[in-house]
């Protein structure tokens, strides 16, 4: 039976609950749908059967469905399946009711769960992962549970944290975040918020608040700084990893800032 680590959490539901409430602009709103859109882009979602796994607020399983995709959702945090029920209401195009499963990508009961409502439970056309699964506890694991829910001549859409000199700090930051208690956890936001501010403008010379995928700075600070577990990886280790699973990797777009997410496309060979 999978168990579940007992080791302190960031509570992204929570986080994710704050932003749908305090946040998520109609602005916002369609810059997401459009991002993903873009990141799509050649893809055919209409009629896919498509999976996001950690789908947060659950912008981009709602924007799946809108597209007509057969949308499944699988989130640990039972706080972001209340959210995408929330949300909802912001999509009043959607097509298909998409799926929420509350459960780890770890738990091989989840797998079996997921297995059984992909097409002919034969894997999904997409399985899309943005920015989760650095955040299990088990990286490489779970990057292979989500490969192989991947159907023959399917994709693979995943976000990771990139590798960077100063990920080993980020890491102790982050656990340090999430065993002090809440008082000490906001002066953290307060302070790394001027820093992260000030080091994304230097590299990017854009204004760190025009945030992309219809996020907000200030909870995208909360996230960074209190994402606990926290892994990374390289392009190259990433791709190391999925290709011997049956892949190839058709795109990367490297992370804006170097701590950030690289994205990548993989599709399954038939």
């Amino acid at each position: 039976m999978y168990m579940a680590s007992r080791a302190p959490q960031f509570d992204f539901g929570e986080n994710w609950a704050n932003f749908s409430a305090d946040a998520l602009t109609p602005v916002r709103l369609a810059q997401a749908r459009k991002d993903f859109a873009t990141l799509t882009e050649g893809i055919p979602v209409a009629r896919s059967h498509f999976l996001d796994i950690g789908f947060g607020q659950g912008l981009t399983l709602l924007a799946a469905a809108t597209q007509g995709a057969i949308a499944v959702g699988c989130d640990i945090n039972s706080k972001c399946a209340a959210v995408l029920n929330q949300n909802r209401r912001l999509f009043p195009d959607l097509r298909v009711e998409p799926r929420a499963v509350v459960g780890s990508i770890l738990d091989p009961q989840t797998l079996v769960t997921l297995t059984s409502l992909a097409k002919a439970n034969k894997g999904y056309d997409i399985v899309h992962s943005w920015g989760v699964l650095h955040h299990t506890g088990d990286m490489g694991q779970s990057i292979k549970n989500a490969a192989s829910l991947v159907a023959p001549g399917g994709y693979l859409i995943l976000a990771l944290y990139n590798r960077h000199w100063s990920s080993s700090a980020w890491l102790a930051i982050k656990w340090l975040y999430v065993k002090s208690p809440r008082w000490l956890q906001r002066i953290f936001v307060g302070l790394f918020y001027p820093i992260i501010y000030i080091a994304k403008w230097i590299v990017t010379l854009k204004d760190p608040k025009r945030q992309e995928r219809g996020m907000d700075f200030y909870y995208n600070v909360v996230d960074w700084v209190g994402g606990y577990p926290y892994e990374y990886a390289s392009e190259e280790e990433v791709i190391a990893l999925v290709n011997p699973c049956g892949f190839e990797i058709l795109k990367v777009n490297k992370a804006i800032v170097p701590t950030g997410c690289n994205e990548f496309v993989f599709r399954r060979k038939t």
